[in-house]
């Protein structure tokens, strides 16, 4: 089930004792969480003569949150099988779940295939590795809600959506704009609509420039800009993007990360292109908005099949490096990686020839 399948679940059967929440989109598993949470067991805050709520009682409810990389199984067990003294259902909510150790995990199975009836237990992660048993029993035994990232065709209209719910009407290449960094999360989103928000007048439609202004940026530090620096071979130009982007905060594996995707849309523009689809269909399957589509295919022109399987190892030391040893040099790992970009393209370039 999704987030909303959840809210009607929760509305019409309250909670059940063991739920999963996972997926990649940390905005729908924080709302998950936020619907177990304000969620009532049936009959659980019902004191009332009249079968009212009581504040007081749905005050006292029980609620406990635990991190995976900073508990184990016996601190989980211990909280999941205590006793309420105040409500007939606690809550406990295990966050970074993936986090947990095999070992931990194994310990866990005996509660995950009979859990405590009485307690509410959530264990929420991005990723689980679905080979190992205790992650197989969990998905057998709870409810899980799938909280995947918003899939192409799908951004457009939340983004629409978010921004009419907080007075914004959004031209269509803004809408473009932030369409595409969904990429980064929908809470990346949120934060540029919010901003948006406070910047723009009443009733004014939202432009590209505006969308450009509050990011806060220097312009053309962009992914868009950074490929097509590197697309060109232009090191110097790519190695600027990366500090001023540095500079400015921006954290080294979301960098890595979204230059990484970039570069997926070239090279599947590419594969288009052999397949005999032309530039506009190329673009439109990549996923490029329109008025960006024209100096999208100038960077795809510029790769060769070779080039792309020598940047994909490129890629995978880089991020190798940056969650390894060398995370302390973010830097130089990054201007490492557009050098041997770089010098890769105009090495198969002159072998082509």
């Amino acid at each position: 089930m999704n987030v909303q399948d959840l809210q009607r679940h929760t509305k019409q059967d309250g909670l059940a004792p063991l739920y999963l929440i996972l997926g990649e989109e940390a905005y729908f598993r924080d709302q998950a969480l936020d619907v177990l949470r304000q969620a009532h067991f049936e009959g659980d805050s019902r004191d009332a003569a009249d079968g009212s709520p009581s504040d007081e009682v749905s005050d006292a409810f029980q609620s406990d949150v635990v991190y995976g990389d900073e508990t184990h199984a016996a601190e989980i067990l211990g909280l999941a099988e205590e006793v309420s003294l105040f409500s007939l259902r606690r809550r406990l909510f295990v966050k970074w779940a993936d986090k947990l150790s095999a070992r931990d995990g194994e310990l866990l199975i005996p509660y995950i295939q009979q859990p405590n009836d009485t307690t509410t237990v959530v264990l929420s992660a991005a990723k689980l590795d679905g080979r190992t048993k205790w992650v197989q029993a969990l998905k057998k035994n709870a409810v899980v809600v799938a909280c995947a990232s918003l899939a192409e065709n799908q951004r457009a209209g939340w983004v629409t959506q978010h921004a009419r719910g907080l007075g914004l009407s959004l031209e269509a290449q803004a809408l473009e704009m932030l369409k595409e960094q969904a990429n980064e999360g929908l809470y990346a989103v949120m934060r540029e609509l919010e901003k948006l928000e406070a910047y723009m007048p009443e009733g004014q439609l939202v432009k590209v420039e505006d969308v450009e202004l509050v990011r806060g940026k220097p312009p053309g530090i962009s992914v868009f800009d950074w490929s097509e620096a590197v697309s060109r071979g232009d090191h110097g130009r790519a190695l600027d993007i990366v500090a001023k982007n540095l500079e400015t905060g921006e954290a080294p594996l979301r960098m890595l990360g979204a230059f990484l995707w970039q570069m997926r849309r070239i090279w599947k523009a590419s594969g288009l292109l052999l397949e005999g689809k032309d530039h506009g269909q190329a673009a439109r399957q990549a996923g490029i908005p329109p008025f960006r589509a024209r100096e999208f295919m100038q960077q795809v022109q510029q790769w060769q099949e070779p080039s792309f399987r020598h940047a994909w190892a490129v890629f995978a030391q880089a991020d190798s490096a940056l969650k390894g040893g060398r995370a302390l040099q973010p830097k130089l790992i990054l201007d490492d990686l557009v050098i041997q970009l770089c010098i890769g393209k105009q090495r198969h370039a002159v072998q082509s020839t």
